[in-house]
């Protein structure tokens, strides 16, 4: 598991481009651009697994993009949650748009401050076992960079790790879209007292990849069988002002996750849907297959 000494190491003396390879930089232009420099458009795996939200991503997974969400996820270039964050964050925008339409146009922020209820972005999680050999939980780690960053666009943001595996599953690599929906069917779920807090706000799935959808689809799964959520009096009790969330999305890319903090005081805010009802309004990720991007049946 990696020390501080070593995130530091990565600020202070970035080794090399994550996406290139080129020296003395955390992520050149080029790979900068690559990643976040054009929209993000939906994405459609073929076959499409049923459930599966609307998803959009940022960027094809091919040369610089894969290689930085590797060296991000694989060998702990921590430094690189940043400009994945950005990338994320285009994507939720990407997929907020579309879902809203014109209340959404010309005035992204103007909704969330007439209804008071923060995006809420679910990521979904890795394994015990894969964080542990990681020392970090990239998905995660990308989601609080991406909170941030649409927050200084002015769109409140906060996330919201509910999702935990409740079951072994095996090794996606290798399998194929069939054989990985057999494989995380019924794998992941809500933790207790989840589902009041998804009320809280539209809830967007995020990742860092996207190649069957077979991911997405079962934390869709989880998140609306989460619901209904029974609250007479019409609000939902979130965390507002600093929490441990907000303050761990100031370090991300640099330092150790902190955890043990309990959030800071609480407000209220109108429920996401319909009676309390936990739904999916879509997805995001950095990245998706190539052949993804080919069916825009938009």
């Amino acid at each position: 598991m990696r020390g501080w000494w070593q995130d530091l190491t990565d600020l202070v003396l970035p080794a090399e481009c994550g996406g290139c390879g080129r020296p003395r930089t955390v992520l050149c232009p080029e790979c900068r651009a690559a990643l976040s420099g054009v929209a993000a458009r939906r994405v459609r795996p073929v076959p499409e697994p049923s459930g599966l939200p609307v998803v959009h991503a940022a960027a094809r997974y091919a040369d610089e993009v894969r290689a930085t969400l590797l060296a991000h996820k694989e060998r702990g270039a921590l430094a690189l949650a940043g400009p994945l964050g950005v990338a994320l964050a285009g994507a939720v925008r990407a997929g907020l748009q579309r879902a809203w339409g014109r209340s959404w146009a010309g005035a992204e922020g103007a909704w969330f401050r007439d209804v008071g209820a923060p995006v809420l972005l679910v990521p979904v999680p890795s394994g015990r076992r894969a964080v542990r050999a990681r020392g970090h939980d990239p998905a995660r780690r990308i989601a609080l960079a991406a909170a941030g960053e649409l927050r200084r666009s002015g769109i409140p943001a906060r996330v919201l790790g509910v999702l935990r595996q409740v079951r072994a599953v095996a090794d996606q690599s290798g399998l194929n879209s069939r054989q990985r929906l057999d494989n995380l069917a019924g794998a992941l779920a809500v933790v207790p007292g989840g589902a009041r807090l998804l009320s809280g706000g539209p809830v967007v799935l995020v990742d860092d990849l996207m190649t069957t959808g077979a991911s997405l689809a079962e934390a869709a799964r989880a998140v609306r069988s989460a619901g209904p959520v029974s609250n007479a009096a019409g609000t939902v009790a979130v965390y507002g002002g600093e929490t441990w969330e907000s303050r761990e999305e100031q370090n991300v890319g640099t330092t150790r996750e902190r955890t043990g903090r309990r959030p800071g005081r609480q407000g209220k805010t109108g429920a996401g849907g319909a009676g309390g009802d936990v739904d999916v309004v879509c997805a995001a990720v950095v990245a998706a297959s190539p052949d993804s991007f080919e069916i825009n049946r938009n």
